[in-house]
């Protein structure tokens, strides 16, 4: 007979499998309900003053309060024959334009380059003019209205082919760039669920066993961007979050449904029947999964830390999806499990035996055999592979991306590096905001004049530059283009040498009115990686105390939750010094199909830490699981270590190359951010899968022995929770 357990996931498991339509019918009803008010909804993305940072979100949330919402739009004009815009020819084209963006809808204020004062909009090497003009409205408002002006344009083009007309601006660059990023998503959306099949299909040896895991954690992802919906309304998010819950949700849920039906199928080949098999497994799996979830879910809170809204509303995402797929691992899954029994190997694939695809896997038994052999020689040998991979790390930098990080396959990505060659920092301007009662433009014109002076003497500083007051005269701005290209160390440094001197300057002939600060996208920029350098010690900090005090209580040993941490930073040190090598070395750009931008993306180090520290958690807390179960048997810790690391061995792998091959996906889409995100995640899994755990894990066990277990007396009071079921008689 079973002894049964009392651990919260047993009793789950028991719940669902005594009650299975309940289960899978509540399961059901929760994701279409999910999906259906996500979409009524919709989801509110964050605003660039409510995603920034530091001093230029201050700015950024003064002039949105004082300024209506509007977009700035330019469009190029280029004669493909050298001809100089005093061109009567050239003037016909730029009338016709003028003409028939003023008869457009949604748009305002066109500005030709031939009115009076507007010599700026006619470039240094006269073959090249600029007509400006504005769009209404918010972000969405102006997104809709862009392609009436975006049509106007066009057809100016083809009706004069001896020219190029293009436009590029605000709303025009956000729609084709959400296009793309949408289309990118797309892409790993489609491209991923099936190679997960297979991966799934050729571990389980069925298909029916394979459609499990998939059909958990999809039905998981749908149910979490669901909901981020409405949560959204309250807490607006990054519009790339679905891209990031796809990645986690169809990680983990992939992973907790394969450790569950693992051993499912192992217990019945070891001789239980149906429901012996799968309270076990429920007892065993289900409570690793239930542990690993909680860990995880800690490990992602460690975004709240960054101090950025972007990070905030990529944990929230990422911890709804992992406790999502817990809690459908730990009720529905026994549920369809329990249906199914044995028939979840139907659909048996030829040569691939699924009734076989239990108990220790043949490689990795002689890999570790190999290792346990000689734990001295394997512990420094993969060190050293780890620390030499990690070596490019003494050198990272970190920076936005900005439009270097951008597809130049993007038509607007072409327009705009042509605009930005005819003229110099048109697109990246720095804004000096003036708050006051009542905002003189006598002031703020002699502001502008002052700057005008600087930038004609600077190298840091391009003209025109303009000026623009709030409707109300409380608000004021001077635009002042950059050198550089936005985010590069001559864009920053100008944005530097405005806050620490040129402001001063400036603002000491103001009346009433003061200095709010300076912004812009590249002002915001330098704040953002400001923000991140000052903050991920904390996300670190806070990341690597939830890991410790989670595993001191699971395991009951202190040695344990350091090891695993160890462990963990090696490998995230490892995947970092790899994609600095990759990334902002440049090495392999035509392999990946990018090109360097000698920086690392600011968000990303601690974006990696986070999301590896938390899956390769979940593979650590599985294996341990298993091993913790030898030894609370009576088994000697080195037998235990054997068995539990050989017998996972193979599950473990299998999940890993599922997020490996999910995760190289990303690799291959356009954004140079998500390339990285791809690269890193997918190395930092293989390198944390195979050597980590396949190599030093069981080396360190061990040579450590029954120090793996020791708990000090003050520590005691920790009770100790039964982590297997008594087994059942095999049967004959």
């Amino acid at each position: 007979m079973t002894t049964r357990n009392r651990n919260l996931a047993a009793r789950a498991g028991r719940w669902s499998a005594q009650h299975r339509r309940k289960a899978i019918l509540g399961w059901l009803t929760f994701v279409i309900l999910a999906v259906f008010i996500g979409g009524s909804v919709g989801t509110r993305t964050l605003t660039d003053e409510e995603a920034g940072s530091g001093e230029s979100q201050r700015a950024d949330k003064v002039t949105a309060a004082a300024f209506p919402d509007k977009a700035g739009e330019s469009v190029l004009v280029q004669s493909k024959d050298g001809k100089h815009p005093s061109d009567p020819g050239f003037r016909a084209v730029v009338t016709q334009l003028t003409r028939k963006l003023e008869g457009t809808k949604g748009v305002r204020d066109v500005d030709s380059p031939y009115a009076p004062g507007n010599e700026g909009q006619v470039s240094k090497d006269g073959r090249s003019v600029l007509v400006s003009f504005e769009i209404p409205g918010d972000d969405d408002r102006a997104e809709d209205l862009v392609d009436g002006p975006l049509a106007a344009v066009a057809s100016v083009e083809r009706a004069n082919p001896g020219f190029r007309v293009e436009e590029f601006g605000d709303a025009s660059s956000d729609k084709a760039l959400s296009q793309a990023f949408e289309d990118d998503f797309q892409k790993a959306e489609v491209t991923s669920l099936p190679i997960t099949l297979i991966i799934l299909v050729l571990a389980f040896g069925a298909l029916l066993a394979a459609f499990v895991p998939l059909i958990l954690a999809v039905t998981a992802v749908a149910a979490a961007i669901g909901l981020i919906g409405p949560i959204s309304q309250i807490w607006p998010v990054e519009e790339s979050i679905s891209s990031v819950v796809l990645l986690i949700g169809l990680a983990v849920g992939v992973d907790y449904s394969m450790f569950y039906l693992r051993r499912e199928r192992e217990e019945r080949a070891r001789g239980r029947s149906e429901e012996a098999a799968l309270e076990a497994a429920a007892a065993t799996s289900g409570r690793a999964v239930m542990i690993s979830g909680f860990t995880v879910m800690a490990a992602m809170a460690g975004m709240y830390f960054g101090g950025a809204a972007t990070f905030s509303s990529f944990a929230t995402g990422t911890i709804l999806v992992v406790a999502i797929a817990v809690i459908g691992s730990l009720t529905v899954l026994p549920a369809v499990l329990s249906k199914l029994g044995d028939r979840v190997n139907k659909g048996r694939v030829p040569f691939l035996r699924p009734e076989r695809r239990t108990g220790e896997s043949r490689m990795w038994s002689a890999v570790i055999d190999r290792v346990l052999k000689r734990p001295v020689v394997s512990l420094v040998a993969a060190t050293a592979v780890l620390v030499v991979l990690a070596l490019p790390l003494a050198h990272i930098h970190t920076a936005n991306s900005g439009v270097d990080g951008l597809p130049r396959s993007l038509a607007v990505m072409q327009t705009y590096d042509r605009m930005q060659a005819a003229f110099p920092g048109e697109q990246f301007t720095a804004s000096i905001v003036v708050q006051g009662d009542h905002v003189a433009r006598a002031e703020v014109e002699q502001m502008a004049a002052k700057m005008r002076a600087i930038a004609r003497d600077s190298n840091q500083f391009e003209e025109p530059v303009t000026t623009d007051i709030s409707p109300d005269g409380t608000v004021a701005e001077v635009n002042v283009p950059l050198a550089g290209n936005g985010t590069d160390d001559t864009s920053l440094a100008a944005v530097r040498e405005l806050r620490a001197n040129v402001v001063p300057e400036l603002s000491s002939d103001l009346g009433s009115a003061d200095v709010v600060g300076v912004s812009g996208f590249s002002a915001g920029s330098l704040d953002f990686t400001n923000q991140m350098s000052s903050h991920v010690w904390y996300g670190v900090g806070f990341v690597l105390l939830m890991a410790f005090v989670l595993l001191l209580v699971t395991f009951r040993s202190i040695v344990i939750p350091l090891k695993a941490i160890v462990l963990n930073l090696l490998s995230v040190s490892a995947a970092l010094g790899l994609v600095t090598y990759v990334f902002q070395d440049g090495h392999f750009e035509s392999l990946l199909d990018f090109r360097s931008t000698g920086a690392i993306t600011a968000w990303f180090p601690l974006m990696l830490f986070v999301i590896l520290f938390g899956l390769s958690m979940d593979y650590h807390v599985f294996i341990l699981s298993r091993i913790k179960e030898g030894v609370d048997r009576g088994e000697s810790t080195d037998a235990a270590v054997a068995h539990g690391i050989k017998s996972t061995a193979g599950v473990v792998s299998a999940a890993a190359l599922v997020m490996v091959a999910v995760f190289s996906i990303f690799a291959t889409l356009s954004f140079i951010d998500m390339k990285q995100f791809g690269v890193g995640l997918a190395a930092a899994v293989l390198i944390d899968a195979t050597l980590v755990r396949g190599v030093l894990l069981p080396a360190a066990m061990k040579l450590l022995g029954d120090w793996n277990w020791y708990l000090p007396t003050k520590l005691g009071w920790i009770p100790e929770v039964p982590s297997e079921i008594e087994p059942e008689p095999s049967r004959a």
